[in-house]
Formats: C-alpha cells, sequence, structure tokens
C-alpha cells in the first residue's frame, strides 16, 4: 500500500508528517531546525528521499538546507559559503560589483528528473537554479532584465517571487508569479521571459492593458494540462485556457474573491480548492468560519467545504505555499493555518480532521505520495 508524507515548513522548525494510505493515524517527526523560520520544504519528485528546505533568520540570513534520508538528517548546502561561521549561510546576488543581497527565499520548485535541479524564488523578486544540489547557484538573469523588471512594485508581504510552476510535457517552458508584478512564462529554459497578465484586472492598476503590476497570490496547474493555469489574485479567481496569454474571470458564487493558496485535485483536472478570507485587510474566513471552497467546473460554481472545520470563532489564515494535495486513488487535500493547525481530507475535501495541532504558524505543506 502506498504511503504519504506531508512536510510542513513552519515560523519555528519544519515537520515531517507519515501516514500509510488509509491516512488515518499520523507520526510527527520535528521539530528539524526548532527555532529558525522554515518558510519552504519541498521533495524531489526524481528522488523520494531527497528534500530541501529554506531556513532564514535575523542573524545569519538565507540557507539552503539538504536531507537524502527523507528528513532523518540535513546538512546546509554549499559549505564553501559561509557568514560569521555559519556553513551554508548564503548572500544571493546577481554577480555585479556591488551584489543584491535577497531577504528570502520564497519557494523552492525541485526538477521533475533530476534531484541535484532546483529552482528558487527569492525576495526582491528573482529567480536562481542550482544544478549540484546547491552547493552552487546561479541567477535566471532574463527574468530581472526584462524591461518591466523597473517597474516592479512589492506587495505587502515584500516584492517576492512566490510561485514556480514546470511543463512536466516541455521542460523548456516555465511559469513564475511575483507580488506585485504579476506573471511570467519562459519558453526557452529561461533565457528569455514575458508577462502573461492579459485579462487581469486591478483597481490600482487603471490601464486594463497594463503589461505588469499585477498581485498574482498563487498559480497552479494539472499535469495532463500544462496549458490550463488557475490563479488566486488580489482579488478574483482566474483562469486562462492558453498557458497564461489570456485570464479570464471564475470566483463566481465565493462568500469572497480574496485569498492566497490555490490547487487541482491529482486526477481531475476541472477540480480546483481555495481557501477565502475575508478582505486583503482582514486575514480571517468570513464569518469566523474556517471553509475550503471546491469547484468541480473549474471555476464560477463552488460549493462550501466544511465537515470537519471550525464553523466558529475561527480567525486564522492559509499562506499561497500551504496547500497541497497527494496522487492516491482518493487524492487527499491537506493545508496548515496560522493557528498552527494542519488539516487533512482522505475523500477529496468532503470530510476533514487535523492531523496535528499546535505547531508554529505554517509557512508551507507539501506532499509526497511514496509507493
Amino acid at each position: 500500500m502506498s504511503s504519504v508524507r506531508v512536510l510542513v515548513g513552519t515560523r519555528k522548525g519544519a515537520f515531517v508528517l507519515t501516514s500509510d494510505g488509509k491516512r488515518e493515524h499520523w507520526d510527527v517527526n520535528g521539530p528539524h531546525f526548532g527555532g529558525w523560520e522554515i518558510y519552504h520544504l519541498k521533495g524531489s519528485p526524481a528522488d523520494p528521499n531527497r528534500l530541501y528546505a529554506s531556513q532564514s533568520g535575523g542573524w545569519f540570513g538565507q540557507l539552503i538546507q539538504v536531507s537524502n534520508d527523507a528528513g532523518k538528517t540535513w546538512e546546509p548546502a554549499g559549505n564553501e559559503f559561509a557568514y560569521d561561521g555559519v556553513p551554508g549561510a548564503h548572500q544571493w546576488y546577481d554577480g555585479t560589483p556591488h551584489p543584491w543581497e535577497f531577504k528570502r527565499v520564497w519557494h523552492l520548485e525541485p526538477s521533475l528528473t533530476d534531484p541535484d535541479t532546483v529552482y528558487a524564488g527569492v525576495e526582491d523578486a528573482a529567480l536562481f537554479r542550482t544544478n549540484d544540489a546547491g552547493r552552487t547557484w546561479q541567477e535566471l538573469s532574463g527574468l530581472r532584465g526584462h524591461g518591466s523588471g523597473p517597474h516592479w512594485q512589492p506587495g505587502a508581504g515584500g516584492l517576492c517571487l512566490h510561485t514556480i510552476l514546470l511543463d512536466p510535457g516541455d521542460p523548456k517552458r516555465i511559469f513564475i508569479a511575483i507580488s506585485a508584478a504579476g506573471a511570467f512564462r519562459t519558453d526557452d529554459g529561461g533565457t528569455t521571459w514575458r508577462p502573461i497578465n492579459r485579462g487581469l484586472k486591478s483597481e490600482s492598476i487603471p490601464d486594463p492593458n497594463a503589461e505588469v503590476g499585477h498581485c498574482v497570490h498563487r498559480i497552479a496547474l494539472h499535469a495532463s494540462r500544462p496549458n490550463v493555469l488557475f490563479m488566486q489574485k488580489h482579488w478574483d479567481v482566474m483562469r486562462s485556457d492558453d498557458a497564461g496569454d489570456s485570464w479570464h474571470e471564475v470566483s463566481g458564487n465565493l462568500p469572497s474573491d480574496f485569498g492566497f493558496p490555490i490547487d487541482v485535485h491529482a486526477h481531475e483536472p476541472e477540480t480546483i480548492y481555495v481557501v477565502p478570507i475575508k478582505s486583503d485587510s482582514e486575514h480571517y474566513p468570513p464569518d469566523g468560519k474556517l471553509r475550503v471552497y471546491r469547484s468541480r467546473t473549474g471555476g464560477n460554481e463552488w460549493e462550501a467545504l466544511t465537515k470537519g472545520l471550525p464553523q466558529q470563532d475561527c480567525y486564522v489564515n492559509v499562506l499561497r505555499d500551504a496547500m497541497a494535495v497527494d496522487s492516491l486513488d482518493s487524492c487527499g487535500v491537506y493545508f496548515g493555518t496560522s493557528g498552527g493547525q494542519v488539516y487533512a481530507s482522505a475523500d477529496a475535501g468532503d470530510t476533514w480532521g487535523p492531523i496535528v495541532q499546535n505547531l508554529p504558524p505554517v509557512c508551507s505543506v507539501e506532499v509526497q505520495t511514496l509507493p
């Protein structure tokens, strides 16, 4: 029987949760790097034992940690770099005589085929890649070199490159999203990029044809249809059927179209999930009721999923990287909250339950389905 590993990054460490295919009982291992912010934790699709973690702190800056045994032990990548005696403390820079330091690695996206290749989205917004498991990194400078770069502005959380999607059918195609610049696509492996924001509307941008400036919170795709993208924007849930060349709104009957995460069912490419919150100033569920909303029609028609979730006096938030799905026959859906709960559904969202509680605030949730 298959098993499931849930990787949880929090404000005060990383946790690895494991269960068999029934997903009824969970073992909790951690905290790893207790007291450190683990903003993102993700496993390699090419090697189930290879994990990467984005570790950051005010004293030593940004480190990348690597595990080759599914999280039992860790080593900082890039031991040739050090800050005040701490191995692996990187200064992420662009190679110029006056290096640009980056505050945090927001997202790590391992290659679909090579466990040593990983993409990293950072703040201030830039994209890096390693081909040697994190020992050295190179910026894909064509992104920041795009003519729109000087016009990028930070969102409330900073000028962050927070989403990286690799096209499983075309290794040269990559989608990224930046808050608050918008979505971009490369078709040549990262050498050149172009904005893919046509159809997005933002109150702060009076020009409906603005090339950049939209605050995109998250984009998602299904591996079987990489030309169909779903987006949770700063207000509005959006859909593209042409790899981002154009977008249309699919918020439909949601109680609020503001939120951060969005994800797609593992086996049903028209089934998508969002977690609405009240507004851009009130980051908690409408009416204090924690609800995941599911659309089985690719948007517009949404149903509230409530069974097992608190339906009164709940004021947590769910961040953009804090939702994931597994690939078991009955698709599991997982999300973590700012209150330190990780909820799971083993039946595609029909019923929910906490698999761990009282963690530090959750930054990210990723899932590995294991043989």
